[in-house]
């Protein structure tokens, strides 16, 4: 195994199919260009075109090349970010992010290599994004009740 900046599993070896979709995401400079590129890594799952951890690795990749060009973008990929994101979404829809949900998300972050600092990212993201919408989000402090 090798590791790539994200602190994510990297195999040696991709298939052709997969290693076409990393020289793309390689290649990729805008977000609308890799959501293109996940759309079709998601395409070729359904189609068993490439298996799934091939293209976790690949969202990956995605998730990271695009940190690159726009830090405050959203890219919905297979992915451990993307599954984490959804698990973060799940816990925020009451709108109320409690301790106890705050320490779940810990462990599954453990579990899928998210780092502190891209838990902080995407929850800064999604809260923003969520009161953009209307809607109050409320984050339980471990010294308070909010």
């Amino acid at each position: 195994m090798t590791w790539h900046s994200g602190g994510h599993a990297m195999s040696n070896r991709l298939g052709r199919k997969s290693r076409k979709f990393l020289r793309r995401v390689q290649k990729s400079r805008t977000l609308q260009e890799l959501q293109l590129i996940a759309n079709d890594i998601q395409s070729e799952v359904d189609s068993r075109g490439i298996n799934y951890e091939e293209a976790n690795q690949l969202g990956n990749r995605i998730q990271d090349r695009a940190d690159i060009i726009d830090s405050d973008g959203l890219i919905y990929a297979i992915s451990d970010r993307d599954t984490y994101r959804r698990t973060l979404e799940i816990y925020l829809k009451d709108g109320l992010l409690t301790r106890t949900e705050q320490m779940l998300l810990w462990d599954e972050r453990r579990k899928l290599g998210i780092t502190e600092d891209e838990h902080t990212h995407l929850l800064e993201k999604l809260v923003s994004l969520y009161r953009s919408q209307g809607r109050t989000i409320r984050i339980q402090r471990s010294g308070g009740s909010s």
